[in-house]
């Protein structure tokens, strides 16, 4: 913010500086995000074939045949199995980032093995785990190797199995970020807390209890919505490794092969406009019982 000084002696602070600022991400973020969205609304009541010049207007006819069809709806149980998922990698990113918050030899090492896996792209990843979970591969050979080769499946192509192993490359894939951001928030709490715990004969167990994990509520809130928006919005991972084959198909990967392989853009708009409506409602709701105001080492 820009400061002048009137004729009278006043100081007089313009207003223009922070807007010109503001101009340049806000024309992206409404030019890139929110006409988009208004876009992808408009579509769902219609039954545009993603053609078509002309867009029949069907209100609410995509809305009620997702609802009334459960080869619409059924695939968020697939949902289920990446939001377990996702509360046993917070756990483990939690545990990691507080064992390494804390003097530990190597510790560098290991915060760079947790992170990386992060930084690789979901096409290697893939990759990687195909010839991991093929017939005969290294996890087959491992399991033959300590002894347990009769538990060996067909990892990718048993129903009843392929959602857990999916489930397991998406925790090892995504618990570097969660680590990154517990980490962050455990080092921004100040030492003296622990110095003064310490003098208390507090043991790493009450400080953890009493002082990081209140300390880091917030954070612990922000990774339960994105856990939340990533299980739902599952794509990546099981359309490359699987296709949707399997009994792996996701509500992503149905609405993409709704849109793009059947040609109901609409229906597919209408789709997405649910799963938005669905993490917005499941945000709110948390929010509702954790809200921010609550945080404090203090309780």
């Amino acid at each position: 913010m820009r400061t002048t000084v009137t004729a009278g002696g006043k100081r007089k602070d313009s207003i223009v500086m922070p807007w010109l600022f503001l101009a340049i991400p806000l024309a992206l973020l409404i030019t890139f995000t929110y006409i988009p969205v208004g876009n992808m609304i408009w579509y769902s009541f219609t039954s545009w074939d993603g053609l078509d010049q002309n867009k029949e207007v069907v209100g609410f006819d995509n809305f009620v045949k997702i609802f009334t069809k459960p080869e619409y709806w059924q695939v968020f149980a697939v949902s289920l199995y990446y939001f377990a998922a996702s509360f046993l990698q917070m756990a483990l990113a939690l545990y990691f980032a507080t064992i390494l918050s804390f003097r530990t030899r190597f510790r560098s090492l290991f915060k760079g093995i947790l992170f990386f896996p992060y930084l690789i792209n979901a096409v290697a990843i893939a990759f990687i785990f195909l010839f991991f979970f093929r017939p005969g591969g290294t996890l087959d050979a491992v399991l033959s190797f300590v002894g347990l080769g009769d538990v060996s499946t067909q990892w990718l192509g048993n129903p009843d199995v392929v959602n857990y192993s999916l489930a397991g490359v998406a925790i090892w894939r995504y618990i570097g970020l969660n680590f990154v951001l517990f980490l962050g928030a455990i080092q921004s709490i100040p030492g003296e807390l622990y110095e003064a715990a310490d003098l208390d004969g507090a043991n790493k167990w009450h400080q953890f209890r009493y002082i990081i994990a209140p300390g880091i509520q917030r954070i612990i809130s922000l990774s339960f919505i994105l856990a939340i928006a990533g299980s739902l919005s599952a794509f990546e991972l099981p359309y490359i490794i699987t296709g949707g084959a399997n009994g792996s198909e996701t509500f992503v990967i149905q609405t993409i092969q709704t849109a793009f392989v059947y040609r109901k853009v609409g229906l597919a708009s209408a789709m997405a406009v649910i799963l938005l409506l669905i993490v917005l409602i499941v945000t709110w709701i948390q929010r509702k019982v954790v809200p921010d105001e609550k945080v404090s080492l203090a309780s």
